[in-house]
């Protein structure tokens, strides 16, 4: 993984909470570029509307967990104050929590037999510019807080976004005379929106980093 262990002498945030040893910030960033390609591969995957085998989702799933557990074993090294290391392991988590629920989705709308609907695409195209602003945002914490500031707020807008596509598209459901199909595309409506939640979680704790560290 690039960045893993490169010197950070920017002063800036995570200048404050990460050890010149491991480059934290730069594994974060790394983190979120693998989170971004794959919500813009399940996004993809959902336009293609084929149900095929997502192989670049799985990718990138995979790499963002392995990248979480080279972190993890980074913190325990490198972080004697539990709040930080608490802080960035949460952090990264949560991004592969994104990718989890992103898994779930075709996982399900395979097994289901569930094709793409204007809702579902709808929900994956926020939950991906969400995921791409939270990249610049993570780019932008050690050098420009206000920027970061600004595209924090552009996020939630996109958080909004998915809740309001997901409860019109369960209201639309629960219109439907095929029963078995509104349960089955409820399921996937839910994972959709839990990825929304997830990417919420993520930026609330990059918020609270730049607020308390800045």
């Amino acid at each position: 993984m690039s960045g893993g262990k490169k010197a950070n002498g920017d002063g800036g945030v995570f200048g404050k909470l990460f050890p010149a040893k491991y480059d934290f910030h730069q594994m974060l960033v790394d983190q979120a570029v693998e989170m971004t390609a794959g919500t813009k591969a399940l996004h993809d995957w959902l336009k293609e509307g084929t149900l095929s085998e997502p192989n670049e989702i799985v990718k990138k799933e995979k790499a963002v967990d392995d990248m979480r557990h080279s972190m993890e074993e980074s913190l325990m090294i490198a972080f004697s104050t539990p709040f930080d290391r608490r802080e960035i392991y949460s952090i990264s988590h949560q991004m592969g929590q994104i990718l989890d629920y992103a898994v779930s989705t075709y996982l399900e709308m395979r097994a289901f037999g569930v094709h793409t609907d204007d809702a579902m695409l709808s929900m994956a195209t926020s939950l991906h510019r969400g995921s791409d602003l939270f990249l610049e945002a993570m780019k932008s914490v050690t050098s420009d807080r206000p920027c970061a500031e600004r595209l924090i707020r552009d996020i939630r807008k996109a958080e909004h976004e998915i809740d309001n596509t997901y409860i019109e598209a369960m209201a639309e459901a629960f219109r439907m005379a095929d029963v078995p199909e509104a349960m089955k595309k409820r399921e996937i409506y839910h994972h959709l929106k839990d990825a929304g939640r997830a990417l919420s979680s993520t930026v609330d704790i990059l918020h609270r980093i730049v607020v308390t560290f800045a």
